[in-house]
């Protein structure tokens, strides 16, 4: 193959490349929330609340970070129609809650021993996890 092709074949692949890699970022904001979101009942909240925001770029934030033994809930909030991200499924806590858009479900986590539980939309795409340390 003439060096001027292979040239031309090594800058595609990178600009390839880098533009798959910009749109992974995984430090963005979160994305706003709808104006007018159905609100949880405070009595559905045990202990500590995070929010999950279940948007067209998957789920921010992807990673939750837990004390061992503090009771939390999370509070998941679908803000788009252009995601699959329209449920959340815990596996290992046999967990499959539908997100309806622009209100506010909540799940509580368990978190009486240190362990990691992934979970996903109802199509597996967007993967994200929570640690319990």
């Amino acid at each position: 193959m003439p060096r001027r092709a292979i040239t031309s074949l090594l800058l595609v692949s990178a600009l390839v490349t880098l533009s798959a890699l910009a749109g992974c970022k995984k430090d963005e904001p979160a994305p706003a929330k709808p104006a007018n979101v159905t609100k949880v009942a405070a009595t559905e909240i045990v202990g500590r609340r995070v929010d999950v925001t279940a948007s067209e770029k998957g789920f921010t934030p992807n990673d939750v970070r837990l004390k061992k033994g503090e009771a939390t809930t999370l509070v998941f909030t679908r803000t788009s129609d252009d995601t699959c991200a329209d449920a959340v499924v815990i596996k290992d806590l046999k967990i499959e809650r539908k997100l309806p858009l622009a209100t506010e479900v909540a799940i509580q986590i368990p978190a009486g021993e240190a362990k990691t539980y992934e979970f996903a939309c109802g199509m597996g795409m967007f993967k994200s996890k929570i640690v319990v340390e």
